[in-house]
């Protein structure tokens, strides 16, 4: 997506803010065409011409794509183990304007598809702006359409961009979208950037949290990539090439042993029309006659090539499969493809997940610091006071993952029981529910009965007493 935005041109933006925004638009297209490959991969779209050596595969064929799942796999299982499950203050309840923060907003269910846009492309954004019915409105974006710049002095961002809105416009007869909204995050505002037709006109919005309403959820982030990598990474799209060029080169190989080669010596010329000329016929018939050659006198001899095998391709196909769980973290078995290494027991498969369930750790960990700032900010804001003006309990929230090993039911329970025999009072409590299978639901329903029997019986003593 294309900004169309020059910041000098934007009427009622400061100096400064000028030279933050086009640093931010620099930026934003930098990384543009790279993340539009790796969304590319994401999707599974990659044409054969991409990856084709130029020695097995014709050039006819050039435009066939290849379906390849390993990209999104790549992603998605890993984001499928980082489960963000609201948050808990230090004492270990729930605050009550958090929790109506976090369902307002649907963050239990937005988190994923931050995760996924994080995973994807390195990092994606959430920004955090005031509103009149809930408070605090709370929005993520990916970096295809929001974009921000490091300070390693305070170890957070120093500004941020991100595409609020887009209209639907004509370009040379093709619907495309353009941003019609873009907000500028600074450390005293929010610079609402609107268009109309080329013109884009800005206004500020003071906040008093001292720092951008913008925070980012990274990915393996390093001194030299503060804002991550992304997992579809050039040697992840190297082996995805890898695949597709092997299946291509499987395919032609079954479209040959299907249809196997066969030779005819010795016929004459109008039987060499007959055969070429009906040629599907030829290769469907049960009998293929021929008489002798009068000019040669020479019997016509038939014959058939030996069959091509695909075995070697499937070998290939095993190995790559192979290189790409080791270079992901993702078990063999998430590739699809059945070998050696595939395994043979409950006890072998969780010992194969061992690396990927300690990748959801630490993206949990990283995830749940930035996810404890945007809460912060988010009660901030609701109660319209700075950081400083948050209570202790508000201070020390943390953001609640459920288990990214996800063990079995029996297993959690099994363990509950016997944690609940080792310390009193733990059967009584909502993780102890938890872990026996119970969801939110079932337990508010439990409490809710456990409270009515309670009444109940209160009320049978005192009639009793009576």
């Amino acid at each position: 997506m294309k900004l169309q935005i020059v910041p000098k041109q934007v009427n009622g933006l400061g100096e400064a803010e000028v030279e933050q925004l086009q640093k931010l638009v620099d930026v934003f297209e930098k990384h543009q065409f790279n993340n539009h490959e790796k969304n590319k991969y994401y999707e599974g779209k990659i044409r054969l011409e991409e990856v084709n050596l130029g020695i097995a595969l014709p050039e006819g064929i050039k435009g066939l794509e290849i379906g390849c799942a390993w990209g999104a796999k790549t992603v998605d299982v890993l984001a499928g183990r980082s489960m963000f499950d609201g948050f808990v203050d230090v004492d270990g309840t729930e605050d009550e304007d958090l929790t109506a923060i976090v369902m307002d907003n649907n963050l239990v269910a937005e988190y994923p598809k931050a995760c996924r846009d994080e995973l994807k492309l390195g990092c994606s954004f959430a920004t955090l702006s005031a509103d009149p019915d809930i408070g605090c409105k709370i929005r993520f974006h990916s970096a295809q359409t929001a974009a921000g710049l490091w300070n390693g002095v305070k170890g957070r961002i120093d500004c941020g961009m991100a595409i609020i809105d887009t209209t639907e416009e004509k370009v040379k007869g093709d619907i495309v979208y353009m941003p019609s909204i873009v907000n500028l995050y600074t450390d005293d505002a929010i610079w609402v950037m609107k268009r109309e037709g080329q013109q884009w006109t800005a206004t500020k919005e003071p906040q008093k949290m001292g720092r951008p309403l913008m925070e980012p959820l990274i990915y393996n982030p390093t001194s030299a990539k503060p804002f991550g990598q992304s997992r579809i990474k050039e040697p992840i799209r190297r082996l995805i090439q890898g695949y597709v060029r092997t299946v291509a080169n499987a395919t032609i190989g079954l479209e040959f042993s299907t249809a196997p080669q066969k030779y005819l010596l010795g016929v004459t010329d109008e039987q060499f029309d007959a055969v070429v000329n009906q040629k599907f016929r030829q290769y469907v018939g049960s009998i293929i006659a021929s008489t002798v050659n009068p000019e040669t006198g020479e019997k016509p001899s038939f014959g058939q090539l030996q069959q091509g095998n695909i075995a070697p391709h499937v070998e290939m196909l095993r190995m790559l499969a192979t290189q790409f769980s080791a270079a992901t973290g993702l078990t063999v078995t998430d590739t699809g493809v059945v070998n050696d290494a595939n395994p043979t027991s409950s006890d072998a498969i969780l010992a194969q997940s061992q690396t990927l369930v300690s990748m959801a750790e630490q993206l949990n960990q990283s995830n749940g610091d930035s996810l404890r700032t945007i809460g912060m900010m988010a009660l901030a804001i609701k109660n319209n006071v700075s950081l400083d003006g948050l209570t202790e309990s508000q201070k020390n929230i943390v953001a609640h993952f459920k288990n990214p090993a996800m063990p079995s039911v029996a297993v959690t329970a099994d363990a509950a029981i016997k944690i609940a025999s080792a310390r009193q009072g733990f059967a009584q409590t909502d993780t102890f529910l938890e872990m026996i299978g119970f969801g939110p639901a079932d337990i508010r329903r439990i409490k809710s009965q456990e409270q009515l029997a309670r009444g109940l019986a209160v009320l049978e003593t005192v009639e009793i007493d009576e």
